[in-house]
């Protein structure tokens, strides 16, 4: 990721800046176990990482901001805090500003309560600026060579920055008029991250987050701050839609057609549309029949009032779970047709607002917002994977995968029972029958006490058909509807959809995958497309948990190194190998195999027709960052660059 180098250690302001006082108020809003390393680096004493003051783990997903301390222990860390601050604002060094190896495996065990194993120490210096930076000089020269990147939202911004810094000429093309990609066009009522928001944020770019999870509007200011913070909107043609890209092997460049007829040529195109971006309506009868209003929730009509309205909600994954309890107050009636049940998480701090306190400690408390950060991801980022893996001797295998993820089950199942108590009907209904995790564990935000009002019906049967009046389910039973909400996703498995590729031996990317087959290695190069970058491409969805972005920030860092060393060592094309493809991606389906996505009790987004996965990353985030770190050029098959007399010669 590009965090700031070990150069970047923390400057004590002027003594005056600190208003101790102020400070002292502000750390009774500290998160405790994320004061725990921050007081060791600053004093060094070891005493701060054992019993008493060493924090417990957390339960399931929520912010632990006590660490299972006492409140006497509490106090004292935060006082011990206090006056550590003070003495580093006043021109004390920090006495272990850059721990490394087992004393920042140690750090980080300390503060997350548990045993964090040795593999994760590069993630964690990474997370805290201690690794090295990203050369970000430009190259003599680069200026000739012209990078498209398709798409404006986190991953093209993303990309757009680290690729302009090498001195590459860089334009982007987005289809819509703003940047943001999926958090322009998903406005529903409820839209927000069900990843907390100091996660789900670019490690290069702070932000003071009003609440623990960002809400959809927010999102989407950050990243217009991103766009506007390092002068994106100049490379960015909006309202442009990329139809086709065709790659010249003689020139070594693509020409990409736009849907305005534009033609642009290019030595590099990054693909940064992402996978949730074309919404998946579903083949029902009557869809044109129907009198009332109806969309997709990617579609939301800006001058939409659902007062006093009848409203069916088509479908129970994420984008549902948050507009229905956004909306159940509102409408007359609201019915919604569930065709598979989902697993949802208690979390307490959902709703929950990061108050002035906590931007204060971000902003004054050295290596806080980076510890803070680490211990969210370790909760939310690989903790759960070993409960993914299928045990063959497992006797429970319709229920759960392993004795681990039976325990998911258990302490789900209590929080539904608990949540629909008094309602065996909801119970029931609302109990899925796969195991923990088949697809995206969702947070309750509200959606069980929301099916517990008196105008909601909850019914178990996929929709058959639109009526004029409503719409009728699979079971025969008929609702009254005033407008229909079709929460039924995106074209997930296909990839780069609907854009016609074509590569090398004047192959189509629809021709070398099929219609929902593909494949790429580390999800970003494919065998006989060079110069072809992909970012949240094929098996690079999070499904275990996690932030995208860190997907993100590894993948660009990965495509970014190779371009400089095409630039440096004047490789004109750059191809990824077919068996190297193939190994990569025998190995993706072995470890998707023995992992619970291919489960059969259940159907979700990641697996295509044929029963493959081809959405989710079978890894942990930790496996991946170490297989996009430092690619080589050597890997791959290289072309020395065409020089421009010779390229002119061709055209």
């Amino acid at each position: 990721m590009t965090a700031p180098g070990p150069a970047a250690v923390p400057t004590p302001p002027a003594v005056a800046q600190i208003d101790a006082e102020r400070l002292a108020a502000a750390l009774r809003s500290a998160n405790v176990p994320t004061l725990v390393p921050v007081l060791f680096q600053l004093t060094g004493d070891e005493r701060w990482l054992g019993a008493p003051y060493a924090p417990t783990a957390g339960r399931g997903m929520d912010d632990n901001t006590r660490g299972g301390l006492d409140e006497d222990i509490q106090a004292e860390i935060r006082s011990a805090t206090l006056v550590a601050v003070l003495q580093w604002a006043a021109g004390r060094a920090a006495a272990v500003p850059a721990p490394r190896g087992g004393r920042l495996v140690e750090l980080a065990s300390v503060a997350v309560g548990e045993h964090v194993p040795p593999e994760f120490e590069p993630m964690v210096a990474d997370m805290l600026g201690l690794e090295a930076d990203p050369d970000d000089q430009p190259i003599p020269g680069a200026e000739r060579f012209d990078v498209v990147v398709i798409g404006a939202g986190v991953s093209g911004m993303t990309a757009a920055i680290r690729l302009r810094a090498t001195g590459a000429s860089v334009t982007v093309l987005e289809k819509n008029a703003d940047v943001g990609g999926t958090w322009l066009e998903n406005a529903y009522p409820g839209a927000g991250v069900d990843t907390p928001s100091y996660l789900y944020s670019l490690s290069f770019f702070d932000h003071d987050w009003s609440t623990h999870f960002g809400k959809r509007d927010e999102v989407q200011s950050y990243l217009r701050e991103v766009a506007d913070h390092f002068a994106l909107r100049d490379l960015i043609r909006f309202g442009v839609e990329v139809e086709a890209a065709d790659w010249d092997d003689a020139t070594q460049r693509w020409t990409i057609v736009t849907s305005a007829g534009d033609r642009l040529e290019a030595n590099a195109v990054v693909s940064a549309v992402g996978q949730l971006n074309r919404p998946k309506i579903p083949d029902l009868s009557g869809l044109e029949d129907f009198h009332g209003r109806i969309f997709h929730s990617a579609q939301w009509p800006a001058d939409l009032d659902v007062t006093g309205k009848r409203v069916a909600i088509v479908g129970t994954g994420a984008s549902a779970m948050q507009i229905v309890p956004a909306i159940v107050d509102k409408v007359q009636h609201l019915t919604v047709f569930q065709r598979s049940p989902q697993w949802i998480a208690p979390n307490d701090d959902y709703f929950r607002a990061v108050g002035d306190d906590v931007h204060h400690l971000m902003a004054t408390v050295p290596f806080y917002r980076e510890w803070y950060r680490v211990r969210l991801a370790w909760t939310f980022n690989d903790k759960v994977h070993p409960s993914l893996q299928v045990d063959p001797d497992w006797p429970e295998p319709t229920r759960s995968v392993n004795a681990i993820n039976d325990g998911h089950r258990r302490f789900f199942t209590r929080y539904l029972l608990d949540q629909l108590e008094g309602r065996p009907d909801l119970q029931e209904q609302a109990l899925p029958d796969y195991p923990p995790f088949g697809k995206r564990m969702l947070l309750d935000n509200g959606w069980f006490a929301a099916l517990r009002q008196p105008q909601v019906e909850l019914v178990t049967s996929a929709v058959a058909a639109l009526e004029p009046g409503g719409v009728r389910a699979g079971s025969g039973e008929f609702s009254e509807a005033d407008i229909v909400v079709l929460c039924t996703g995106f074209e997930a498995r296909r990839f780069l959809y609907p854009m016609h590729i074509r590569g090398r031996s004047g192959r189509t990317l629809e021709e070398q995958w099929g219609p929902e087959d593909a494949t790429a290695y580390l999800g970003i190069t494919v065998p006989d497309f060079p110069n072809l970058f992909l970012l949240l491409g094929p098996n690079t969805a999070l499904g275990h948990g996690g932030s995208i972005i860190t997907i993100t920030e590894f993948q660009v860092d990965y495509v970014v190194s190779l371009v400089r060393q095409m630039l440096e060592h004047g490789v004109g094309s750059l191809e990824c190998p077919a068996p190297l493809a193939v190994q990569y991606n025998e190995r993706v389906d072995r470890a998707h195999a023995s992992m619970l996505w291919t489960h059969p009790g259940m159907s979700n987004w990641y697996r295509n027709s044929a029963g493959r996965v081809v959405s989710t990353l079978p890894w942990r985030i930790v496996d991946y960052r170490a297989m996009t770190r430092d690619p080589e050029l050597a890997t791959f098959l290289t072309r020395p660059a065409v020089s421009e007399r010779a390229r002119s010669g061709v055209l």
